[in-house]
């Protein structure tokens, strides 16, 4: 069994006895509930009787080259460690998606089949369609309207610049002209009494 990983780090901590007390009183109780947890304290407590067993020689003295190698695969191994973490966690999801990949075949098919449904038959066209919904037939008169103008402009360029144009040489039906002088005008009769 394995430990818990929110527990690996202090049960760790305990083999070495470095816990204050009550981090111990949790980890211990926590301890008698997981099996697990158990071995693996069994396990910490091992290798750390071990590393406490072992005489160190202080006239030892490591090489350069000792230290450049050992650098070497330290990184080699932190990089086969990445990969190695990512095929435990595919391993792991393998159970999962021996139930997911018939589920993902099974959507892919029905989608396939709606597409093939829906989809027109070959030879037709939606750009007529799209056309003639989209845009009025050229030669119909439209109001000379800013929407009008951007719905044009958004078909075709060149059909903004006829219309444009037609509108431009178009003879605009008399309307009043208004001058100062004249609303000057209009302004002061209507205050006038009579």
């Amino acid at each position: 069994m394995k430990p818990c990983s929110n527990y690996r780090k202090r049960i760790a901590w305990l083999a070495l006895g470095v816990l204050d007390s009550r981090e111990e009183r949790d980890v211990r109780a926590h301890l008698e509930m997981c099996p697990g947890c158990r071995n693996y304290l069994e396990e910490m407590s091992g290798v750390s009787d071990k590393l406490s067993a072992c005489r160190i020689d202080p006239d030892i003295c490591a090489s350069e080259s000792f230290h450049q190698e050992l650098a070497h695969r330290l990184k080699a191994e932190a990089t086969l460690s990445h990969w190695a973490v990512v095929v435990a966690q595919l391993r792991a999801a393998s159970p999962r998606w021996k139930i997911a990949l018939p589920v993902v075949g099974a959507a892919a098919a029905v989608v396939t089949a709606l597409l093939l449904v829906v989809r027109p038959p070959a030879g037709s066209s939606l750009a007529p369609i799209k056309s003639a919904t989209a845009m009025p037939p050229a030669k119909r008169d439209l109001a000379p309207t800013i929407s009008n103008y951007q719905m044009i402009a958004n078909h075709s360029l060149e059909k903004l610049d006829e219309v444009l144009t037609t509108e431009g040489n178009r003879n605009p039906p008399p309307a009043p002209v208004y001058t100062v002088s004249s609303f000057a005008r209009a302004t002061l009769s209507d205050q006038e009494p009579d």
